[in-house]
């Protein structure tokens, strides 16, 4: 591999890794040609969208090369965007090699986050406080906290095994709505409305909101456009599932919220 395509394959994986990590499209066209201009590339373009990154170079020797990298999984981990941001951004005044800049790109990739248990932690006390922000009482904080475990536990779990988003999204807003009508039953809770609208923010698509606003204010309208119709269906998502336990509730025991 000559230098000007193990420059376009590096400006293309810092790229993916931030796309996949929840990144906004202009930071990562932005990002893929700072690393191009900083190795003294003559010319690059780009051209991203929320599943797929286009990038073309052309070099000192007016040689013009091209690629196309597919994005099937995204999901949220803003470290690894601003490691992958600062490191493009390091390049000229530390004055990095390409096979030092590739080296830290597959460090950065490997980086696994949170671990599993402080995430479900973090989820249930997220679900327990929004809960009360709502105006839930202590009970409906304590319901919430279980919600917000068992959610992020199935959702975890669900995703390991590449399961479509919106039947996981779905399931989750349907085991928020099920718990808590069964605890308002046994007087485990107090208030059905809260515990749901508390535990089902944890799948509030809102980087999505945020990078469909943001991406469209860029003018990067393909992008914006496809950002808003994939939060739209997340949401619908939640409500079927949360909607159609709620229906079923009402059938079989006839009536719900007081």
């Amino acid at each position: 591999m000559n230098r000007s395509h193990k420059i376009l394959h590096i400006a293309a994986e810092a790229g993916t890794i931030i796309l996949q990590s929840g990144g906004e499209t202009y930071r990562v066209e932005e990002t893929m040609l700072r690393i191009c201009y900083a190795f003294n590339i003559k010319k690059a373009d780009s051209f991203v969208t929320p599943t797929g990154i286009m990038i073309s170079i052309t070099d000192q020797n007016n040689q013009t090369i091209s690629l196309v990298r597919r994005i099937n999984s995204r999901t949220v981990n803003l470290e690894k965007v601003c490691m992958v941001n600062d490191l493009s951004r390091s390049i000229i005044p530390k004055k990095l090699t390409l096979d030092c800049v590739e080296s830290k790109l597959k460090e950065i990739n490997s980086t696994s986050g949170h671990k599993s248990k402080v995430l479900i932690v973090a989820a249930s006390f997220a679900a327990g406080f929004f809960t009360l922000v709502f105006g839930g009482s202590v009970q409906d904080f304590l319901v919430s906290l279980v919600i917000g475990a068992i959610i992020k536990i199935l959702s975890t779990a669900l995703n390991n095994i590449r399961i479509n988003e919106f039947f996981i999204n779905s399931l989750g807003g349907a085991v928020a709505a099920l718990i808590a009508l069964i605890s308002v039953k046994f007087n485990l809770g107090h208030s059905e409305d809260k515990i749901i609208i508390g535990s089902i923010m944890l799948l509030v698509p809102g980087l999505a909101i945020t990078n469909a606003i943001r991406d469209t204010i860029a003018g990067d309208l393909i992008s914006g456009i496809s950002r808003a119709i994939e939060a739209f269906f997340i949401a619908i998502a939640v409500a079927i599932g949360s909607g159609l336990v709620i229906k079923l509730w009402v059938i079989a025991f006839g009536g719900i919220f007081k």
